[in-house]
């Protein structure tokens, strides 16, 4: 502000001036006050008041190791040093030293940490110390087609803050498009580590990911196969559904709840002895009790924790395991039936399977197709089969299906020209008729190259006519079988690919894509070894020089697994 005399006279001057001496006044007065800036010393950039912290993650299928990985390079451009290390590898003793620790994890099942970070979750679930040091946040991976989204990244920032941790920024919880606001998370971390002004940490609420919204499909069943010929000892189903308006890409995944089996939801109300009419309240929806249990609860191999919650409900001395809750019934019974409703309205609810798909919308347009093999299993030396396979096995042509698309953005056919190497055994075949059925329907001019195994190639071969077509008209360049039991010693879809060690690494080496479908163990974790395996026969490499290369066709997107 001007003082009054310097004032009038600039007043002066303006009023007696016309319109080009103004213009020039104008531009020198900008330029003098430039040039002043220019003298002035720039600020100082900020940089990180902390330099040094810890990320820990726990993880299924390595979207939390390598989020955590992601992370650590961000924070070295901010001078900070970022620790990574696995909740399965971490020092447990190290946890009370701790000043900045980050947390990444997923959700497994129905709620439970990973099998990796169990040993993680436990020890901070024990009681006898507390971390008054800790600074902490914590990044919760899930889905939100499930009941328990997020449970174990929500059960670990809690425990964190009962131990005395004080939170660097709110719980954040990730749907399954995860990135923008794992980033955000992440950013908001570093923005407050940066800040030097502030020595406490302010707590707020936990910031939720914004749903999905996945849309549900009203569709019909089409067809409905057993792919196993006589003989075989397993029952995999071939199912088609249409649905009009369907939208989905090769190598997503199709989400269906199933029911619960009618004689054993009417065999818990007799044991129970409660009324199946009743009308109750679950999670703000109401249910007739037989509907709750029929269509919305999960009664089937309840979780160690359900069990337990069982327990203390009825006051019965239970040990640690997994049961149906019927058999909790015979064994363990309630005392009545008010004692019972206390007991389902604290249940979680069926949460959604995933099954690839097994269709393209080229060639299946409107219709979505899935493989499921009937799981059927022992336990305590009694028969037991999986709820939605028993579910999908039952089904009728022109039966009513509701289902949704799961997408699965890592899981995705390369472009046209580019040669693809599938190892798909077992039902893990069901990604790679869809990859082939649309490079068929499209004219891709890439190679294909398909492993596929089973136990049996006259009772097993799922497909047999498809990829035998597809081998005689060109589209499959080459197949490779393996039928582990139709000879003394195993064979398997890894053997295989030792047969041809020197033409796969080839096609690897000349740009091509590797992909992996089917059951996580053992089968990916063999065809991985076998690939590391040919890496070093092939490539002339040491063990940590073909670590290196697996993990350079990981970044550029050419080793892809879809493994349940």
């Amino acid at each position: 502000m001007l003082g009054e005399s310097k004032f009038k006279i600039f007043l002066d001057l303006i009023s007696n001036s016309g319109r080009e001496e103004l213009i020039w006044m104008n531009g020198y007065l900008n330029g003098v006050v430039q040039n002043q800036a220019r003298r002035v010393a720039p600020p100082e950039a900020a940089s990180a008041s902390i330099n040094k912290i810890t990320i820990v993650y726990g993880t299924e299928t390595g979207n939390s190791k390598r989020l955590a990985t992601d992370f650590a390079t961000k924070a070295k451009q901010q001078h900070i040093h970022a620790k990574v290390i696995g909740m399965d590898q971490y020092r447990l003793t190290d946890l009370p030293k701790e000043e900045y620790l980050l947390a990444v994890i997923s959700t497994h099942g129905e709620g439970e940490p990973p099998l990796a970070a169990k040993k993680f979750y436990d020890h901070i679930h024990q009681n006898g110390f507390q971390l008054n040091k800790l600074k902490y946040s914590v990044l919760a991976l899930g889905d939100t087609s499930y009941p328990l989204y997020c449970k174990t990244g929500e059960e670990m920032d809690e425990q964190l803050s009962k131990l005395g941790g004080i939170r660097i920024a709110p719980l954040q919880k990730c749907d399954v498009e995860y990135d923008d606001d794992a980033n955000g998370w992440f950013n908001t971390v570093l923005e407050k580590l940066s800040n030097k002004n502030k020595d406490v940490f302010i707590e707020v609420a936990p910031v939720v990911a914004k749903k999905a919204g996945k849309q549900t499909y009203s569709g019909t069943v089409l067809t409905k196969i057993n792919l196993n010929d006589r003989g075989s000892n397993k029952e995999t189903w071939h199912i088609e559904i249409a649905a009009e308006g369907l939208e989905y890409q090769c190598g997503d995944s199709i989400g269906i709840v199933p029911e619960n089996p009618a004689n054993e939801v009417d065999a818990i109300i007799a044991e129970s002895g409660a009324d199946a009419g009743k009308i109750v309240l679950f999670k703000n929806e109401e249910f007739s009790i037989y509907n709750l249990l029929r269509h919305k609860i999960n009664i089937i191999h309840l979780t160690e924790r359900l069990v337990k919650q069982y327990a203390e409900i009825t006051k019965h001395q239970i040990p640690a395991t997994r049961m149906n809750l019927l058999d909790l019934l015979k064994i363990y019974p309630v005392t009545d039936a008010l004692q019972f409703e206390e007991i389902i309205l604290k249940m979680n609810a069926i949460s959604p399977r995933l099954y690839t798909i097994a269709s393209s919308p080229a060639a299946h347009e409107g219709e979505v197709h899935i493989v499921a093999v009937k799981d059927i299993f022992r336990v305590n030396n009694d028969t037991k089969i999986g709820l939605c396979s028993n579910y999908l096995s039952q089904l009728k042509v022109e039966d009513p299906q509701k289902f949704f698309i799961q997408p699965n953005k890592r899981f995705r056919l390369p472009a046209a020209d580019k040669d693809i190497i599938m190892v798909g055994p077992g039902t893990g075949i069901a990604a790679f008729r869809s990859f082939l059925a649309e490079r068929d329907a499209t004219g891709a001019s890439g190679r294909n190259w398909l492993f596929f195994g089973e136990q049996h190639f006259t009772s097993d071969f799922l497909y047999q006519t498809e990829i035998q077509n597809w081998y005689e008209t060109g589209v499959l360049t080459k197949v490779n079988l393996a039928f582990s039991r139709d000879q003394k010693e195993k064979i398997y879809v890894q053997h295989k690919m030792l047969k041809h060690a020197a033409e796969l690494y080839e096609w690897l080496n000349g740009g091509g894509y590797f992909f992996v479908c089917g059951k996580k163990d053992p089968m990916s974790a063999d065809v991985e070894n076998t690939l590391l395996r040919i890496f070093e026969q092939q490539g002339n490499k040491t063990s940590e020089e073909a670590k290196k290369y697996l993990e350079q066709l990981e970044e550029e997107g050419r080793y892809e697994k879809d493994v349940y």
